[in-house]
C-alpha cells in the first residue's frame, strides 16, 4: 500500500475502558481512507472491541505477555518488523520511557499518544497529547528530534463524525431530549443511578447508550422496561453522531465522548469516571463547553438535577456552550495527524533553487485567473522579489515536495507581529488530489511550532472556489468579506490555540 502499515499497540478491558482504542481506531480509519493499512497488537481486549476493529477490516494480533513489559516491547518490535510497519503508534498508561527506547533502538518510527507527561524521558518521533491541558512544559525531558502535537487541534474522531463537521446545531427553546452515555465499559455502573434520577422527571425523553463492553446491560434493560416515560436503551452504538444530533443535552462520562460532544456542539453535564478524566472535565467546564459535576460515584442526585435545570431553563446558555464546544474541537484533528505520518507531500524551507518552479506556478493561467493581480510577472522582476523574500526575516517560505523529491507547491507567510498572512499555490499537475489540504496542515503547524505566530490570516477572492474549499476544510474560520487590491475577498483566520 502507498502509505504502508501502521502497527497500533493499545489495550482495552472493562476496568481501563475503551478510550485509548477508540482514538487509535480513529487514526487507523483515517490512515486506511488515505490508502494505508493498520494492525492492532493487543495484550488485553474485549469481545466488543475486537469485533469492532475486525468489522473495519483491521487485523487484531494478541500480545501474550504482560502489557508494557520488556517482553511486550520485544514482541512489538518483532511484529512491526515482520509487518514492515511504517509507524508504530503506542497508546496507554502502561507504556513508559523504556518502551519507547526499545522501539527507537530497533529503528522504528514511533508516535506516542500521551495524556499526562508521565513517561519521560521521551524518545519517540512524535508525542501527541490532544487534551485541553496539554503543554510543552509536560515534555521538557525529550529528544531534540521529537515533534509535539499538543491540544484539541489534534483530537482524533472516528470517521462517522466527519459528515457532521459543518453541521449547524439548532438550539431548542425548551430542552427535553437527554442522551446518557458513560463510555465503552462503565464498570461501576454509573449509568444506573443517573438514569434513575432522570426517570423521575417524566417530561424528559431519554436515550441511554451502553458501551459494547458494559457488564451491567441486563440491569439497565430491566430498569428501562419498567419505566413509565419515553426512554430508549441501545448497546454498542455505531452511529453516535445521530443520537447527539437528536439530543438537546447529554449526561456523559468525561472521556473520549467529551470531545465528540464538543465537535457536535452538544451541551453536556460531565461525570468524572476515572482520575485521568478529572482535568478534561474541569477544563471543559472552565472554558464553558460543559458543566462538571465531579466524580460520578460521589455526586448527589440533586447536583445532577440542578445542572440539568440550569441547562434546560436557558436557551442562551445551551447555545453558548454549543458554540464553545465547536470552537474547541473542529473535527480535523485526525487529518492533521495523518499529514505528519503520511510523508507525501512533505515540506521544507525554500531555497534559491526553487525560484523557477515558483515563477512558473505564479504565472500559471489558472492561478493567475483567481489572483488579486492578473498580470503575469516577468522573470527578472520575479527573481528580484524571490531573493528579497528569502532574505527578509519577516517572510517565511516553504516548498512542498512529493516522495520522489519533486517540488509540487509552495506556502508563503508574511509576518506582522504575532500574525502571519498566508498564500499558497500548487503546480497545475498536482491540484485536485488532496495535496493542498495536507500541505496546508503541515505548513501551518510548522509555522506555529517554529515561530511566535499565534494567528494566521488568508485572503481569498470570492470567485476562487477551490481555495475557499481548501481553507474551510483546513479549519480556518470565515470572518467576512473585505476589499483587497480593489476586489472582494473572504478573510479566513486560523488561531494557534482553538481556545482563543
Amino acid at each position: 500500500m502507498q502509505g504502508g502499515t501502521i502497527l497500533f499497540r493499545c489495550d482495552a478491558n472493562v476496568t481501563m475502558g475503551t478510550g485509548h482504542v477508540m482514538r487509535c481506531l480513529a487514526l487507523a480509519q483515517a490512515w486506511q481512507d488515505a490508502g494505508g493499512n493498520a494492525i492492532f497488537a493487543m495484550a488485553e481486549t474485549t469481545p466488543a472491541i475486537e469485533l469492532r476493529l475486525q468489522s473495519d477490516r483491521f487485523d487484531v494480533v494478541r500480545v501474550l505477555v504482560s502489557a508494557g513489559s520488556p517482553e511486550d516491547s520485544a514482541q512489538t518490535v518483532d511484529l512491526a518488523r515482520r509487518e514492515g510497519a511504517t509507524w508504530v503508534v503506542v497508546d496507554g498508561y502502561q507504556f513508559d520511557s523504556g518502551f519507547q527506547v526499545v522501539l527507537k533502538d530497533a529503528g522504528l518510527r514511533v508516535l506516542f499518544v500521551d495524556d499526562n507527561g508521565n513517561a519521560a524521558p521521551y524518545s519517540a518521533d512524535i508525542v501527541l497529547n490532544q487534551n485541553v491541558h496539554a503543554s510543552e512544559k509536560l515534555y521538557r525531558d525529550r529528544a531534540t528530534h521529537l515533534r509535539l502535537l499538543l491540544g484539541p487541534r489534534y483530537v482524533m474522531l472516528r470517521r462517522e463524525f466527519a459528515f457532521w463537521r459543518t453541521h449547524k446545531r439548532e438550539t431548542a427553546p425548551a430542552a427535553r431530549r437527554v442522551l446518557v452515555t458513560m463510555g465503552g465499559s462503565d464498570p461501576d455502573n454509573v449509568t444506573e443511578p443517573i438514569l434513575r434520577v432522570l426517570l423521575g422527571q417524566p417530561e424528559l425523553e431519554l436515550t441511554v447508550v451502553a458501551g459494547g463492553s458494559n457488564p451491567h446491560f441486563s440491569r439497565l434493560d430491566r430498569l428501562v422496561e419498567g419505566a413509565n416515560g419515553p426512554v430508549r436503551l441501545f448497546k454498542d452504538v455505531l452511529d453516535m453522531p445521530a443520537l447527539m444530533v437528536w439530543a438537546d443535552v447529554a449526561v456523559a462520562g468525561a472521556g473520549t465522548t467529551s470531545w465528540e460532544m464538543c465537535m457536535m456542539g452538544l451541551p453536556a453535564i460531565l461525570c468524572v469516571l476515572a482520575p485521568n478524566q478529572e482535568r478534561i472535565a474541569s477544563e471543559l467546564s472552565r472554558l464553558g463547553a460543559a458543566i462538571e459535576v465531579g466524580y460520578a460515584a460521589g455526586t448527589p442526585s440533586d447536583k445532577v438535577e440542578a445542572a440539568l435545570r440550569e441547562l434546560f431553563q436557558s436557551e442562551t446558555a445551551r447555545r453558548l456552550m454549543s458554540q464553545r464546544g465547536r470552537d474547541i474541537v473542529d473535527g480535523r484533528g485526525v487529518e492533521r495527524v495523518v499529514a505528519f505520518l503520511w510523508g507525501d507531500p512533505a515540506i521544507r524551507r525554500t531555497t534559491e533553487s526553487d525560484c523557477r518552479n515558483f515563477w512558473e506556478w505564479a504565472n500559471d493561467p489558472e492561478a493567475r485567473a483567481v489572483s488579486f493581480t492578473k498580470e503575469s510577472s516577468p522573470w527578472e522582476r520575479y527573481v528580484d522579489w524571490f531573493r528579497s523574500s528569502l532574505r527578509d526575516p519577516r517572510s517565511i517560505l516553504y516548498t512542498a515536495i512529493n516522495r520522489e523529491g519533486r517540488a509540487i507547491g509552495m506556502v508563503r507567510y508574511q509576518l506582522e507581529g504575532s500574525r502571519a498572512i498566508l498564500s499558497i499555490n500548487l503546480g497545475a499537475a498536482f491540484r485536485g488530489r488532496g495535496n493542498g489540504r495536507k500541505i496546508l496542515f503541515l505548513a501551518t503547524e510548522e509555522l506555529f511550532q517554529r515561530s511566535d505566530t499565534s494567528v494566521i490570516d488568508a485572503y481569498v477572492s470570492v470567485s476562487n472556489q477551490r481555495s475557499i474549499h481548501l481553507f474551510e476544510g483546513g479549519g480556518f474560520r470565515n470572518v467576512g468579506i473585505e476589499t483587497v487590491y480593489g476586489q472582494q475577498a473572504i478573510h479566513f483566520v486560523l488561531n494557534k490555540s482553538v481556545l482563543q
